[in-house]
């Protein structure tokens, strides 16, 4: 039975939205499985003005890879982790190549023709799709067994106060771009801010108990078994919320520090900030899909906190040549490697909410930019990292393509959720289907 079908019927009983996740288990209603019958979850991280690639890419393919400068950060997760070389970013058109490397990064199509001026004299408008992490969203957001509060989280640090195709890669559609949170108090809001005691959650509770009651005469004897199971659950969640003066069910975090200005200087804090709100959030089940956002194509910030006072973009455009330019990208791109790090760390010391293993094991972490290196504006060798399980991938290699098209990275995340795709974002680049990374 469709979700479309299985609300058809709740609204025949006159039930609310809210007994959905709850009469999942019932034959009658055929309730869609999470794949693989786990919970996954995927992180996107972007960064800007390409990398270093002597700095950055292992030598080796396969196994028995060296991780280099950049990349050392990860030896913890080495046996958790694959880079894929030759993954090409090869969506052309509208834009110059910040514009596409960013709007087509996680969108996989060509921009609208638009007004908006970029590089070169090359203008552009927004995307004309939905980013993956939007379709892997709604994907999970259509079955009660994967359906969360929020769906997603779009999580920003120091993006740029301004819209355009250079600060946004999510979109909920063609010409849909979804702005970043890049504030840890407005995430924080966001997250909990509604979380009154109690959320006046006994009266949705008794609302269930009478849906429950008007479900028992629909449905056959075996799901009726399934109903008091229900039933007697509510009853005990119910008298826990008596016992406990009816605090939340939720494990709110104590809110982010006061007074930390969100400018350059304090990048660093609200990474971590925005780190810890984002474990939080999926320690609860509050969402399963994030974009996690430095900065934004072009961005120039100044990484004084590791020695360096030059803007990162403008640092990017400098030739190879110069060594000392070549060693602060290296640092500044290595810096960017920690923060990821931390986030694979935490994910992994933190147990599973269901008890099977850790939050690392359910949660792919895919890091990427939109350029393969600053100086040249190329679109080869994007910079593709994954760290993390839950997606059926096999990791502890490094990997290389011959010029792949991204959309096909793209469309293996994706399947790796169970969506069906057979294409995504342009069809002509789909052609030989989804990566294989098992």
């Amino acid at each position: 039975m469709t979700l479309q079908h299985r609300r058809d019927f709740l609204r025949r009983l006159g039930l609310s939205a809210a007994a959905l996740p709850l009469l999942g288990g019932l034959a009658a209603l055929g309730a869609a499985e999470p794949a693989g019958g786990r919970r996954s979850r995927v992180i996107f991280v972007f960064s800007p003005n390409g990398v270093v690639p002597p700095a950055f890419w292992p030598d080796e393919e396969g196994a028995n890879f060296t991780l280099k400068p950049i990349l050392k950060p990860f030896a913890p997760f080495k046996d958790r982790m694959l880079t894929l070389k030759g993954v090409n970013n090869r969506v052309r058109g509208d834009g110059d190549s910040h514009m596409r490397g960013m709007s087509c990064l996680l969108t996989g199509i060509e921009l609208f023709p638009g007004n908006i001026m970029g590089g070169g004299g090359a203008p552009a408008g927004w995307a004309s799709g939905p980013s993956v992490d939007q379709v892997i969203r709604t994907h999970l957001q259509g079955s009660p067994a994967t359906k969360t509060r929020h769906g997603s989280l779009e999580i920003g640090v120091a993006v740029g106060n301004r819209a355009d195709p250079w600060t946004r890669w999510s979109y909920a559609g063609a010409n849909q771009p979804v702005a970043p949170i890049s504030s840890p108090y407005e995430l924080f809001d966001k997250l909990y801010g509604s979380m009154k005691e109690g959320e006046n959650l006994g009266s949705v509770l008794d609302g269930l108990k009478d849906d429950l009651a008007k479900v028992a005469t629909a449905v056959d004897k075996g799901d009726r078994g399934l109903l008091d199971q229900h039933t007697t659950a509510l009853r005990e969640l119910e008298r826990g919320l008596q016992e406990s003066r009816a605090q939340s069910a939720l494990k709110v975090p104590h809110p982010p520090e006061a007074g930390v200005p969100l400018d350059n200087d304090s990048i660093p804090q609200i990474t971590r900030l925005q780190t810890e709100l984002l474990i939080s959030a999926f320690q609860n089940d509050l969402a399963r899909v994030s974009t996690f956002q430095f900065t934004n194509s072009v961005g120039g910030a100044r990484m004084k906190w590791i020695g360096i006072e030059e803007g990162h973009h403008a640092l990017s455009h400098d030739p190879d040549l110069n060594k000392g330019s070549v060693e602060k990208l290296t640092k500044i791109n290595t810096w960017f490697s920690e923060q990821i790090a931390f986030l694979a760390k935490r994910l992994q010391e933190t147990p599973e909410p269901d008890g099977n293993g850790n939050m690392l094991d359910h949660t792919t972490i895919v890091w990427t930019n939109e350029l393969g290196k600053g100086n040249s504006h190329t679109h080869e060798d994007i910079p593709w990292v994954l760290i993390g399980g839950g997606l059926g991938f096999k990791t502890g290699r490094a990997l290389k393509f011959n010029k792949t098209p991204h959309n096909r990275l793209l469309m293996a995340i994706a399947q790796g959720f169970g969506h069906p795709m057979k294409t995504f974002g342009n069809p002509a680049l789909c052609e030989e289907g989804a990566l294989k990374l098992g």
